[in-house]
C-alpha cells in the first residue's frame, strides 16, 4: 500500500500506541526516554543510549523487540571481544557423506533488534566491526556480502566516558547514530514502583502486539510524509549553523567547534522529524518537529576544540546556542 491516506495514518498511529502500552506493561518510567526510542524505531535510525548500569537500558530494548515479535540479540561489548564474534565466520561441519567443509555461522549481528551493551568497552577494532551493518545493513565476511533482513535496528549502550575501562567511540561511528540519548535516573515515586512491581514472585512478560510487516508499514509511511520547502530550509540552516565557518553558525560556536554537523545530520533531522509528526498524527512536518529533534541529532555530532574546554563549553549548550540563533 502506498500514498498518505488518512485511514493509513490513523492504523499506524493506532499500531504505535499499543506498542507503547505494551511496552509500559513492563518497562517502568523514563516517559521521554520510551518517546524518543519509538521516534528512532519509527525513523529507521540507530540509537545511542548513555547512562550507568542498572537503569533498565536492556530491559528496554528486550520488551520492545519482544512487543515487536521481532529477533532480538544481545552482544556484551568486552576489551577481549573480537569483531568476528559479532559479525560470525566460517565453520568447519560435516557434511552428508562424512567429509568436512567450511559454512559460514552467523554472528549475533544477523538480528532484526541488536543490543550492543556497553559498547565503549570494546575496542575501537572491535567497535568498527558494526560500521558497514550499521550504514549498509549488510557485512562482508570472507570477501562475501551478507545482507541484514529489515528492519534492523541497533541500539547501543556505554557507559559515561569519564569512567574506567572504557573506549570513546569514534566520530565515524557516533554519525552512524540516529539519536544519542541519555538516560536520566529515576524519581522517587519510580524508584518505589520498580521495588514494588519487580519484587513480586510473578512479574509481567511482554507479549507481541505489532507485527514486523506493520513495523515496516509505518516506516514505509514515514518517508512519504509532506515536508515543505522551508522545513528542508530550516533544518539545512541548523546543521550548516554548527559550522565555525559559515555565516549561519553563532558566536559561540565560531570560537568553541573544531568540526560541525555531517551531511548525514540532515538526513536524520528530516527522518526524525518525520517520525514525530507521525507519532502526533500529522501528514505534514513543521519547523516545529525539526526544532524538537534537533538536540537528539546534532548534540553527538559536534566536534569540540580546546577552547571549549577552557570555557567548560558542552555539546548541549552548542546545540543551545544554535537554536537560539534559528528560531524558525
Amino acid at each position: 500500500m502506498s500514498g498518505v491516506t488518512p485511514e493509513r495514518l490513523a492504523r499506524a498511529r493506532q499500531d504505535l500506541d499499543r506498542l507503547e502500552a505494551g511496552i509500559r506493561r513492563v518497562y517502568i518510567g523514563q516517559d521521554g526516554l520510551l518517546h524518543d526510542v519509538l521516534t528512532g524505531l519509527v525513523a529507521g535510525g540507530h540509537l545511542l543510549l548513555e547512562g550507568s548500569p542498572g537503569l533498565g537500558k536492556t530491559l528496554l530494548v528486550k520488551t520492545l523487540a519482544a512487543c515487536l515479535g521481532l529477533d532480538f540479540r544481545r552482544i556484551q561489548f568486552t576489551p577481549d571481544l573480537m569483531p568476528s564474534d559479532i559479525t560470525g565466520g566460517p565453520s568447519m561441519v560435516k557434511t552428508p557423506d562424512g567429509g568436512t567443509a567450511l559454512q559460514f555461522r552467523p554472528g549475533p549481528v544477523f538480528a532484526h533488534v541488536l543490543l550492543a551493551d556497553e559498547i565503549n568497552r570494546g575496542t575501537p577494532k572491535t567497535q568498527s566491526a558494526l560500521l558497514e551493518a550499521m550504514a549498509e545493513r549488510s557485512v562482508t565476511v570472507a570477501g562475501e556480502r551478507r545482507s541484514l533482513e529489515p528492519p534492523f535496528f541497533v541500539l547501543a549502550t556505554q557507559n559515561p566516558i569519564e569512567m574506567e575501562g572504557t573506549y570513546p567511540l569514534p566520530e565515524a561511528q557516533l554519525d552512524r547514530f540516529l539519536f544519542k540519548l541519555s538516560v536520566p535516573f529515576p524519581g522517587r515515586a519510580v524508584l518505589m514502583r520498580i521495588g514494588d512491581e519487580t519484587t513480586r514472585a510473578t512479574t509481567v512478560e511482554p507479549e507481541p502486539v505489532l507485527t514486523r510487516e506493520a513495523l515496516l508499514d509505518i516506516q514505509s509511511l514515514v518517508s512519504e510524509l509532506q515536508t515543505p520547502e522551508p522545513t528542508f530550509d530550516y533544518a539545512a540552516r541548523l546543521v550548516l549553523a554548527t559550522h565555525p565557518d559559515r555565516e549561519e553558525a553563532p558566536a559561540v560556536v565560531k570560537s568553541a567547534v573544531r568540526f560541525g554537523a555531517s551531511p548525514r545530520a540532515m538526513q536524520a533531522l528530516v527522518r526524525a522529524g518525520r517520525a514525530r509528526a507521525l507519532l502526533e498524527g500529522r501528514a505534514h512536518v513543521a519547523t516545529d518537529d525539526i526544532r524538537a529533534v534537533a538536540p537528539l541529532v546534532l548534540t553527538h555530532r559536534v566536534v569540540l576544540g580546546f577552547e571549549a574546554q577552557l570555557d567548560r563549553v558542552g555539546p548541549a549548550q552548542i546545540v543551545e546556542a544554535v537554536l537560539a540563533h534559528h528560531r524558525s
